[in-house]
């Protein structure tokens, strides 16, 4: 089933998301929604909290970005009750767009390793580190789940330069493909 994503404004993005159990209310089916509603966008990672529900689960297939980052290539995760513990090097940018963020772009900067702990779909915990490309996705989507947004993290003058189109992007006065929930219009829009 397709989920409506959850527009930039919505309060679920702001929030901190709370840890999945196992026996979480048909969570098989949840992450096959997850997935379909991320491919139907056109996405690369998505969070739970993008689809207004407030739990620690992203899923990313970076193979997108095989033809330039290799290392992409076949990248495709479920992450549960992620915790990134360490980042580790010189920061570097890299232009970054957003489900819940319609045409904007903004380049973002970020350590280029980390290191997670997190749970798959079968709820068998990984330790792993990961940097490039791969790295970047992980944490654009653990923002997520931490109640941050890629906007916050770029300069606050730029932000100020941008009020206009994150007013217009909570408002729906956006073109997008696929159904969102936009915080400022009663019901959901395609």
């Amino acid at each position: 089933m397709i989920l409506p994503v959850v527009a930039y404004g919505h309060p679920v993005l702001k929030k901190v998301a709370e840890d999945i159990p196992p026996e979480y209310p048909d969570l098989e089916q949840f992450i096959a929604d997850m997935w379909e509603t991320m491919y139907l966008s056109d996405g690369v990672g998505l969070a739970a909290p993008q689809v207004n529900r407030s739990v620690r689960m992203f899923v990313i297939d970076a193979t997108a970005f095989a033809e330039k980052y290799p290392e992409a290539a076949l990248f495709k995760k479920t992450f549960l009750n992620a915790s990134i513990y360490k980042e580790e090097g010189d920061e570097f940018s890299f232009n970054e767009g957003c489900l819940s963020f319609p045409g904007l772009r903004e380049d973002i900067m970020r350590k280029p390793v980390i290191h997670i702990r997190y749970f798959d779909e079968h709820f068998l915990e990984h330790d792993e580190r990961y940097d490039g490309v791969i790295a970047r996705v992980i944490q654009h989507e653990y923002d997520h789940i931490e109640g941050i947004v890629f906007v916050d993290r770029i300069p606050s003058l730029k932000k100020m330069l941008l009020k206009r189109r994150l007013s217009d992007i909570s408002k729906g006065n956006v073109d997008v493909s696929y159904r969102m929930l936009f915080p400022q219009v009663k019901k959901g829009r395609k």
